[in-house]
């Protein structure tokens, strides 16, 4: 199994225990994007349907300076929070470092490129208290050719190896319940996993179709090798955790 490198431990509660629901919005290199999601986001806190709504910035790392235009958002919105790891991670030790700041109740995740609309939470959030997990499906994607045929290559060997019928794992847009997302297991390629990770822990999942958009400004961080070659060798990785897996439930307790 390929571990992710170690990540910050913080301190559990903080200001995000004060909300319903978080949306995270992991974030490596993508200066160009911050103002449209600085613009989008605002907008759309007011309109969600899980209220109080807060957004939590996590900086894997960036060397372009978007961090600093992070920063700024969050002085503008009472609402917008950050969280700069030390070193970059990579997607998934993102995820695990944000999800272990959430004390909200619900917690999302949307990419920072935008391909995805936030304002399409609210069609997964009506299924939140009966699902452990709701996660969006992207009929139309925008993507190229070799991106949609690897994605879509990567995503039959995925259902076949952990048998979690889920049609799009790799859509960014997201919402789980918090004590299922802080059971997830931290390795590299955990956020191809989720939905058989919280099936493992024997939560159900609930697809929904979602919008797709074209990247529109910054750099896509996943090439041909990293979408195929990565999810071929995490396939058996999760295999391996999945037979090893014990789930230790506390029953009754004084404290």
């Amino acid at each position: 199994m390929r571990l992710a490198k170690q990540i910050p431990n913080f301190a559990v509660m903080n200001a995000t225990s004060a909300y319903r629901f978080t949306i995270l919005v992991p974030y490596y290199n993508e200066r160009e994007n911050v103002p449209q999601l600085e613009r989008r986001l605002a907008a759309f806190l007011p309109e969600c349907s899980a209220q109080p709504c807060c957004v939590l910035f996590v900086n894997d790392g960036s060397t372009d300076g978007g961090d600093a235009l992070v920063r700024e958002a969050c002085s503008r919105h009472k609402d917008f929070f950050y969280a700069d790891l030390e070193r970059n991670n990579g997607l998934s030790g993102a995820l695990k470092a944000g999800i272990a700041l959430c004390e909200s109740p619900l917690v999302g995740y949307v990419d920072a490129d935008l391909q995805t609309d936030p304002e399409d939470f609210n069609l997964l959030l009506p299924y939140s208290d009966e699902y452990p997990l709701v996660l969006g499906i992207r009929t139309e994607r925008k993507d190229g050719f070799v991106k949609r045929a690897s994605s879509r290559i990567a995503n039959a060997w995925r259902r076949m190896m952990t048998g979690d019928g889920i049609s799009d794992t790799g859509c960014p847009l997201k919402v789980l319940q918090l004590p299922y997302a802080k059971e997830l297991p931290l390795f590299k390629g955990m956020h191809r996993f989720i939905p058989a990770l919280v099936q493992m822990q024997g939560g159900a999942c609930r697809e929904v179709p979602v919008h797709h958009h074209p990247r529109t400004a910054g750099k896509a961080k996943y090439n041909l090798a990293n979408r195929l070659w990565g999810p071929f060798v995490d396939c058996f990785a999760f295999r391996w955790m999945r037979s090893r897996y014990t789930p230790a439930k506390t029953g009754r307790t004084n404290l």
